[in-house]
């Protein structure tokens, strides 16, 4: 159906999105910095990518930022995924080129909804 990029340093909550992902027929490559994320796309481009906004080192936000200045990578859709569920926090990950961003715990349902958006 397509391919995903997790990058999220929770190694339980990458074994539940991958696990929704696959349930959804999407491939799933995983990461758990920014700078790992990175590294791997630089060596495949996925349809979609899951990111967690804290993270070791940079930031999601910033990871998201950078994703959306690339040529290479700025038209992949970026769904932030956090426990940070403040308005404030959906509007700057908004703000930072994010194109959906859904609050940890994940609901299944939702997840789906959001993901078919952009597979």
């Amino acid at each position: 159906m397509g391919s995903a990029l997790v990058i999220d340093d929770s190694s339980t909550e990458r074994s539940i999105i991958s696990d929704f992902c696959q349930k959804l027929g999407i491939n799933v490559t995983t990461a758990i910095s920014g700078e790992e994320a990175l590294e791997k796309l630089s060596q495949a481009v996925p349809d979609v990518i899951i990111l967690d906004i804290v993270l070791p080192g940079r930031s999601g936000f910033e990871i998201c930022r950078e994703l959306k200045d690339k040529d290479r990578t700025k038209s992949i859709p970026i769904i932030l995924c956090s426990t940070k569920a403040t308005d404030m926090d959906k509007f700057w990950g908004k703000r930072q080129g994010a194109d959906a961003y859904i609050t940890k715990p994940i609901d299944q349902e939702e997840f789906n909804t959001v993901i078919k958006q952009f597979i």
